[in-house]
């Protein structure tokens, strides 16, 4: 067989797609509240042959190019297989991809395909068809384009072999084989018009499927890998109502579900487990670090300030429970630029934050404008008491639950609380830390920064981990935000389930659930 080359036209590099992907991490579990729950009905929880979950959203789509992680995952991975799966230290193992490599500059990934795989159209899973998803990807409009946006063209050199070449290192790139940016889906159904075709563990049983308030999924009779799915039948429940949620699973309507911290105490006195994973973190992004509209925030001392001045321990107490933990840096354990010391860089300091304030000519303070977001409504009146004591005057602008993103990401405003959600170190980076990030919503460039990113591309692989934690402790140093905590999301499950928390998402993947042993 020739090798073909087929170019990923320019759209994919569009990196405000990256604006979306965090809304999903972060700010689904945020806004969830509220809207009626999907009744009950047919595929109830039924031991080891069906396995029914509880979801916090509805499905978006089935189209390749639209497809999402976080909550969405347990509509699209029973159907879809990706090229490279993560295990439970966040780890790539082989799937569809049994072997890959980089070539010396890591500009060229090298990728060895299963063989005997079938779509269950029939359609072979080969080379070509790793092309035409990738190509489907990058061309879209759905939020994790972004995922081949270093691509430039994929050569099919034959059936059981393609070369990614990119445009230049791209150390996230093996992590997004593992999710969105791997999954495939068959040739002739990308769009999935009349519904999803994969060549993953389960079809989509149309005849009980509902839109909106029941998902099932069958067992693929054919796929490679039945041993790693040990369900018959995996049904999926829409319910964005957490009391309706709740009730569903204390009635054992369903098998599994995330909770709010506030029922812990009912699932594990109704003899549910509860599961806790630390995804997400919360706090200030202090975005305005040129100064341009508060030049109070121009100031590194003030930023500092900031952080000090912030009790963490006591809103998480408060708020939270204490479900979750310490943090000043935007990067979970799991990530290549955790620093382990960071986490507890800043210590709560009043004395030293006003100290700091006094010593950069704001001892009197200043007002800055923050959006009032509704998901974090209760978290106001704490952050101006507690910004206060800095003689920081907050003034807070309402803003529409259904245009909070869009306001925060304007830059309009030169801080905001919200919360976002860490994965692997560079598609973290790419969110917050480029002059382009969705997530540095003022687009300040810093020259320091910027050398240290350089150096993540220019350095070998193995000494990738290291520069991403170079830029980690810059970040956290010169204060581009002043982390609260990591929280626990929360997974309730029947005793009949186990259950294996997935680094870097907010629920486990559909691999992760089996019958208790």
């Amino acid at each position: 067989m020739e090798p073909k080359t087929i170019g990923l036209r320019g759209r994919a590099r569009r990196l405000v797609a990256v604006a979306a992907a965090l809304l999903l991490a972060s700010f689904a579990l945020a806004s969830c509240s509220g809207g009626s729950a999907s009744g009950s009905g047919d595929g109830a929880a039924a031991g080891g042959e069906t396995l029914t979950i509880a979801s916090v959203v509805d499905n978006n789509s089935f189209d390749r190019a639209d497809l999402e992680i976080g909550h969405r995952v347990h509509y699209w991975m029973p159907v879809y297989d990706t090229l490279l799966v993560l295990d439970e230290n966040a780890e790539p193992q082989p799937n569809l991809v049994t072997e890959w490599s980089y070539n010396d500059d890591a500009t060229v990934l090298n990728l060895h395909l299963r063989e005997g795989v079938e779509f269950t159209d029939g359609t072979p899973f080969d080379g070509a068809a790793v092309q035409a998803n990738l190509e489907h990807l990058a061309n879209g409009t759905g939020q994790n384009s972004y995922m081949a946006a270093s691509i430039e063209e994929v050569e099919v050199v034959s059936d059981t072999e393609v070369n990614l070449h990119l445009s230049q290192p791209d150390p996230g790139l093996i992590g997004y084989l593992a999710v969105v940016g791997g999954a495939m889906a068959s040739p002739k159904a990308l769009e999935a018009s009349s519904g999803p075709v994969g060549s993953g563990p389960y079809v989509l049983e149309a005849g009980r499927t509902t839109t909106g308030s029941q998902y099932t999924f069958v067992r693929n009779e054919d796929y490679w890998n039945a041993e790693a799915f040990p369900y018959e039948e995996i049904v999926v429940k829409p319910f964005q109502d957490e009391t309706a949620r709740l009730n569903a699973l204390l009635a054992g309507q369903v098998d599994v579900g995330q909770i709010d911290t506030t029922a812990i105490e009912q699932a594990e006195g109704a003899g549910l487990e509860v599961t806790r994973n630390p995804v997400d973190w919360q706090g200030l992004f202090i975005a305005d670090r040129d100064g341009q509209a508060v030049p109070a925030l121009g100031d590194v001392r003030v930023r500092r300030a900031i952080n000090l001045a912030i009790d963490g321990q006591s809103i998480l107490d408060n708020l939270l429970l204490g479900e979750g933990e310490l943090t000043d840096q935007p990067f979970n354990p799991l990530s290549e630029a955790y620093v382990p010391e960071l986490d507890s860089y800043y210590s709560h300091d009043v004395e030293e934050a006003r100290r700091l304030m006094a010593e950069a000519g704001y001892e009197d303070g200043f007002t800055v404008t923050m959006p009032q977001l509704q998901s974090f409504a209760n978290y106001s009146p704490i952050i101006s008491e507690q910004l206060s004591q800095l003689n920081i005057d907050v003034k807070w602008e309402q803003v529409s639950a259904d245009a909070s993103i869009s306001e925060i990401l304007s830059g309009r405003f030169p801080m905001f609380f919200f919360s976002l959600g860490s994965q692997s170190a560079w598609q973290d980076l790419r969110k917050f830390a480029f002059p382009e990030s969705p997530w540095n919503t003022a687009k300040v460039e810093n020259q320091e920064l910027s050398a240290l990113l350089d150096r993540v591309l220019e350095v070998p692989l193995e000494e990738q981990p290291a520069a991403m934690q170079e830029a980690n402790r810059w970040l956290v140093e010169n204060a581009w935000f002043a982390p609260f905590y990591r929280v626990n999301m929360l997974v309730a499950n029947q005793t009949s389930v186990d259950v294996q928390l997935q680094p870097w998402n907010v629920v486990p993947w559909i691999r992760d659930f089996a019958p208790a042993s």
